[in-house]
């Protein structure tokens, strides 16, 4: 058998996307199974994967309607029952009160493992704080989109940056903090000192940025049991990375943390049923 390009062992991909029928990706269906086929070279066991609305289709992408919340989860759940590889978050607008926690209790009710938030409202806002309440009832992590050190108002967004997540994480010590996408853009150097002291935050290092002397300074910063491996889009800077940790200096019991070890002791119990932690 031939070795994946990412090497062998197993691999989480904590940060995923998938797209409907409908969405603003006009060609959704071969866009997901592209994605699974390149995840199979690269050797991701698992795709943890949210669907975001529409995708600017019929509701902003970061701000998506009520209307379209419960359709993209539904075919996210979808997804997921129909291939074992793919793992579904529950995705939901703060914004949207009471309804997007009954959201996420009705996807939790359905087999989703996680919870997704985007950019619809800043996560430390107390608006938000009902969702970290549901998510700690199921032992759920949330996957936040963070912008690395946010200096302006982004036109479409409510961003949040690391600091951001460290004040929301310190106000619900029981729930795991996934910081998105290291790699995504902005000054990741802010990111690693706000959250540095914030045990429940881990990084996700995915996006499209492979700085030399990135993953080294997010390491130095929170360790080996505080990074997780995503790819978000980019499968390919997902593969750059995997290929970076294996020389920065990581034992392989620490390689295998960021793998997959880390991701399998935060989400709940069941959601991985071929792997231990």
């Amino acid at each position: 058998m031939t070795t994946p390009l990412g090497g062998a062992g197993p691999l989480i991909d904590v940060h995923a996307h998938f797209f409907p029928d409908g969405s603003g990706y006009h060609n959704a269906r071969h866009l997901n199974a592209r994605r699974l086929q390149a995840g199979d070279q690269v050797g991701i066991t698992y795709h943890v994967a949210s669907i975001l609305g529409s995708w600017g289709a019929s509701s902003p992408t970061y701000f998506q309607s009520l209307a379209d919340t419960a359709p993209a989860n539904d075919a996210m759940l979808a997804l997921q029952a129909s291939d074992p590889r793919i793992k579904a978050y529950v995705a939901v607008n703060p914004n949207d009160g009471a309804a997007a926690v009954a959201e996420v209790e009705r996807c939790a009710a359905r087999g989703a493992i996680g919870l997704k938030l985007a950019a619809a409202r800043r996560c430390d806002d107390p608006l938000v704080a009902p969702l970290y309440e549901c998510a700690a009832r199921h032992g759920f992590p949330v996957l936040h989109h963070i912008w690395q050190h946010r200096r302006r108002h982004w036109p479409g967004q409510d961003i949040s940056d690391g600091a951001d997540l460290a004040r929301a994480a310190a106000r619900h010590p029981g729930v795991s903090f996934i910081l998105a996408h290291i790699g995504g853009g902005g000054d990741y150097a802010h990111t690693f000192a706000a959250v540095r002291d914030v045990p429940n935050v881990y990084l996700d290092l995915s996006g499209s940025g492979v700085d030399r002397g990135m993953l080294d300074d997010a390491l130095a910063a929170v360790g080996p049991r505080r990074l997780l491996w995503g790819a978000d889009i980019t499968l390919c800077t997902g593969l750059a990375k995997l290929r970076a940790l294996e020389v920065i200096g990581l034992s392989s019991e620490e390689f295998a943390h960021v793998r997959w070890r880390n991701a399998a002791r935060i989400f709940p119990a069941h959601a991985f049923p071929s792997l231990t932690p």
